[in-house]
């Protein structure tokens, strides 16, 4: 990226430069501190300002001054779509500088070279050293809020450890909220000396001299009034004047005038960049609050939308974070009205004027505002609120199914107009906290049960009801605490032969989500009496996965299949609004997967993403995400893995992750870490590891246990490895895990090869005696045939076991699998048939560089140099084009070459920004591209066959 290019194209999007008006005081203090500068003293000089306040204009006045001084300068900025390069500020600024720092070339492998950042903080800090010898220097970073974290690191370090040197850093960053990272660098560098350039609005003498400069003339009191309407925000006013300049200003008698009354609100074009940086369901949400004119609440605006508010919570982030809306007590409003009437101007008039109609007719009783107004006190509900109360509950039952938020929303409505002693008001209660938790608010979900079971007078059948909510609530959050709930429900005294079937439905699933099988497959053989007398098919539906889960740790396979699509069509049938715990489907798309039908497991996930999306079911499609992850990650699609994890915490509400987040999406994670060579990741996920190790939940030790343990062998330390599993390996028969320790039948070689390591060799052959067993147990899936073959191999230290594994691993997507047996086959040929090795090794590395396992990667090609081979990774299936990238980032790749941001991808392609952001960081070091225009000049030249 060069900097003169994109300053310049920052300007013209700005419109013609203006001189700098009422900033004599900021020059003064610039001025000051270059004379410092040429007298050797370096420092650092923050300056700080809202989104339009001339934060970028006076970084580059100071280096155009700098320049005139004859010091040198580096200028870099960084840019909200391209927070994915390594160290792309800061490299922007050094490298493509008329005069680069030296080792230019050097510094930018080491910046996109996983575990090189000590060396890459040496080397710059060396070559900036050696640059202020010559003379000193002004380093500029602009949007500090928008630096990726190298960026951010190496920014404070430098800056810190050379103070001693003619070397000045300005850096500009937005005011307000920032992100954490970008907190702490602010507050270390302070603690370092900065001082502070904080930009406020330029004065009443500034505005004219503005106004003229941009007019050509003078102008009258009636133009210089609308001027002021900018706040004295210069490029809001600047836009402003220029947007008047062209239908409604004239010059009479060298005066500016409106030539027919004030104009009409119009587009500016800050506005509309800063609408088009945002997700499509931000840019609704900005558009509708416009529309409505006045400061709103965020409840009012899910109305006007159809969301749930808690579907509304990115979107609001969105729009604080881009400067657009601000916090106005318990509403949101405009930085500047002139920013809503430009967001307001891009609407059709019919659209606003409809949307202005609906929210002026939403009174403060409706549903739009459930909390505006206090309920009614004990014993004060009329028979009209009774009534209403009725059809509003009738209204959230029918909207349950397809629209949780609204229903959500009515369902709180109808509970405010219920009186504190009706006897309706448990099951009013028990109704709300399940449509509170499917929009993710679970915690006011968790209060308001809380709160009903503290009431004095509850009945054992509305205490029943409030028990089977929570427990239902505690599900993807804590594994023990659905138990719990559950278990107390059930041993409530006299309570209906339905309420207690399905609260022993319910903790028969937490009894098997927390690992607990044996006393699982108890409580839902008494569920399934109660079930079948109260001729319940919801716990039908729930008790049928459980079967399946119980065949499943039986090993028998074929049945636990057939449990597990029986129970999704019965919830089918049924309607996702009746699901006791969560979508039944979400099991058997995971039992898909571990048995080796990937393309199915994610045929099954993506559908769940979609449904759950559409519907604004957020617990939903958290699990979905994370579940999705699991796939992706056995398939070799690392980046999309993590991503999908990420979004998948992220899409948790206000309790956090919790237990599924621990068994899902840290454990993917982790793998990803461990994979990708990244150790600083991987440790954090390690002391996630430790905690769960305390969990009451064994499955939730278990995996904290198998964590901890892949963690050690990483570190080269079996012996640990093996300590860590000892709870796991040990636990009774009846509640061990079925793989003895391991998360995937794909893990059966992992355990067989860190075992050996360890000099376990009993652990060893239990895990393949375990491998071989499921295998024999289920002849027609050909994936767990080829798991047993790879550990027997491994274990015997033989060839044709390993090579037959190979074989069987031909036709499953299973590609970190498949690539593991091709490389301990070629490992064991290697040891006397080098030259037949190779082709083992070719293959396992290609599926490796496919899937972005950089510390896999490295492992093959130092087994593929020991056996005298230097050769680059197949590129069979891939674009003749662009060989070093796959399918997935080939297609990014393209879209974000015509133009698009992240968000557009993103949304063009059905993926999450996350993923969109992975694909295009690995593109990036592959192509050793380090901008958006260098990507963008390589496709025009790839593409045109140049």
């Amino acid at each position: 990226m060069n900097p003169v290019t994109t300053r310049t194209a920052r300007d013209e999007l700005d419109g013609p430069r203006t001189p700098l008006r009422g900033r004599d005081t900021e020059l003064a203090f610039i001025e000051a501190r270059l004379d410092a500068l040429d007298r050797g003293e370096g420092g650092i000089v923050r300056v700080e300002g809202p989104a339009g306040i001339g934060r970028s204009r006076i970084l580059a006045e100071a280096a155009a001054a700098a320049r005139r001084r004859g010091t040198r300068v580096f200028e870099g900025a960084a840019d909200p779509d391209e927070q994915f390069v390594p160290l792309g500020p800061l490299l922007e600024g050094v490298l493509a500088d008329v005069e680069p720092l030296s080792g230019a070339q050097r510094l930018r492998d080491l910046a996109t070279t996983p575990g090189q950042r000590f060396w890459l903080l040496q080397e710059m800090a060396d070559g900036l050293r050696e640059a202020a010898r010559r003379g000193p220097l002004l380093v500029v970073l602009d949007d500090l809020q928008w630096c990726d974290d190298l960026t951010l690191l190496t920014f404070h370090t430098l800056a810190a450890g050379l103070s001693a040197h003619p070397i000045l850093w300005l850096v500009a960053v937005r005011g307000g909220i920032v992100p954490p990272g970008v907190r702490t660098t602010l507050d270390r560098i302070r603690q370092a000396g900065a001082q502070e350039l904080v930009l406020g609005a330029v004065g009443e003498g500034a505005i004219a001299r503005i106004t003229e400069d941009v007019l050509g003339a003078p102008a009258d009191p009636e133009v210089l009034h609308l001027a002021h309407r900018a706040e004295g925000v210069p490029q809001l006013l600047v836009e402003l004047l220029g947007s008047l300049l062209k239908e409604a200003v004239t010059i009479d008698n060298g005066t500016a005038r409106l030539s027919a009354g004030a104009p009409a609100p119009q587009e500016l074009p800050s506005v509309v960049r800063r609408l088009d940086q945002l997700s499509a369901e931000a840019r609704e949400l900005v558009r509708t609050a416009a529309a409505v004119g006045a400061p709103v609440t965020v409840a009012l605006l899910a109305e006007l939308l159809g969301r749930s508010s808690a579907a509304l919570i990115t979107a609001v982030r969105e729009s604080l974070d881009a400067d657009l809306l601000a916090e106005s007590g318990d509403r949101l409003a405009f930085r500047h009205d002139l920013i809503r009437e430009a967001v307001e101007a891009g609407l059709p008039l019919p659209l606003r004027q409809a949307l202005r109609r609906q929210a002026a007719g939403l009174s403060p009783g409706s549903p739009a505002f459930p909390v505006d107004r206090p309920g009614p006190s004990a014993g004060t509900a009329g028979p009209a609120d009774t009534a209403e109360a009725d059809r509003l509950r009738t209204a959230a039952a029918e909207l349950a199914a397809t629209a949780p938020g609204p229903a959500a929303e009515r369902s709180l409505k109808a509970l405010e107009l219920t009186a504190a002693d009706a006897p309706e008001r448990p099951r009013v209660i028990a109704e709300t906290i399940p449509l509170l938790w499917q929009t993710g608010r679970a915690a006011q979900a968790r209060e308001l049960g809380s709160s009903a079971l503290a009431a004095d007078g509850l009945g054992p059948e509305d205490e029943a009801r409030i028990r089977l909510a929570l427990a239902r609530l505690a599900v993807p959050f804590d594994f023990c605490e659905a138990v719990r709930q559950a278990r107390a429900g059930a041993a409530l005294p006299g309570i209906s032969v339905a309420a207690r079937g399905r609260l022993l439905a319910m903790l028969a699933v937490g009894l098997s989500m927390s690992g607990e099988h044996a006393a699982a497959e108890q409580v839902a053989a008494q569920a399934w009496e109660s079930a079948a007398a109260a001729g319940d098919r919801t716990a039908e539906a729930t008790l049928t996965t459980v079967r399946s889960a119980v065949s499943f740790h039986r090993m028998d396979l074929t049945e636990a299949f057939r449990q597990a699509e029986r129970s999704a069509a019965l919830a089918d049938a049924l309607g996702v609004s009746t699901s006791l715990w969560v979508p039944e489907a979400l099991w058997h798309a995971l039992l898909s997967h571990t048995t080796g039908s990937t393309a199915e497991a994610l045929a099954a996930t993506e559908e769940g993403i979609r449904i759950t999306r559409e519907q604004g079911r957020t617990a939903a499609t958290g699990m979905w995400l994370m579940t999705r992850s699991r796939v992706l990650l056995e398939a070799g699609r690392l980046a999309e893995a993590r991503a999908d994890a990420e979004a998948g915490s992220e899409a948790t509400d206000d309790l956090g992750p919790g237990n599924f987040a621990d068994v899902t999406g840290r454990y993917v994670m982790m793998r990803v870490a461990l994979h990708t060579g990244d150790p600083q990741a991987a440790r954090a996920y390690a002391a996630e590891a430790r905690r769960m190790r305390s969990d009451g939940a064994p499955v939730v030790r278990h995996f904290g246990s198998w964590m901890l343990a892949l963690m050690a062998d990483f570190e080269g330390r079996p012996d640990r490895a093996m300590a860590e599993l000892d709870e796991v390996m040990t636990a009774p028969a009846a509640d061990r895990p079925a793989y003895a320790g391991l998360i995937d039948p794909a893990d059966a070689p992992v355990l067989v090869r860190l075992a050996l390591r360890a000099g376990a060799h009993e652990r060893a052959a239990q895990a393949v005696a375990l491998a071989e067993r499921r295998a024999v147990l289920n002849p027609d899936l050909t994936f767990l045939a080829a798991t047993a073959a790879h550990a027997r191999g491994l274990l015997d230290n033989d060839l044709a076991p390993l090579v037959r594994a190979v074989r069987l691993y031909e036709d499953c997507p299973r590609v970190l699998a498949r690539a593991s047996a091709l490389e301990d086959a070629g490992r064991k040929l290697a040891a006397t048939r080098r030259s037949e090795a190779v082709p083992y090794f070719d293959t396992a590395l290609t599926l490796y560089v496919r899937a972005g396992a950089e510390r896999d990667v490295a492992r093959v090609r130092r087994r593929l140099r020991a056996a005298g081979v230097r050769r680059r990774p197949s590129t069979a299936g891939l674009d003749g084009a662009w060989p070093e990238l796959t399918v997935a980032e080939m297609r990014v790749v393209r879209l974000v070459a015509r133009g698009l941001t992240n968000r557009q991808v993103a949304e063009h392609l059905s993926l999450s920004p996350h993923t969109v952001s992975s694909h295009l960081r690995r593109a990036f070091t592959k192509l050793d591209v380090t901008s958006r225009l260098e990507l963008t000049r390589l496709a025009m030249h790839r593409d045109s066959g140049e």
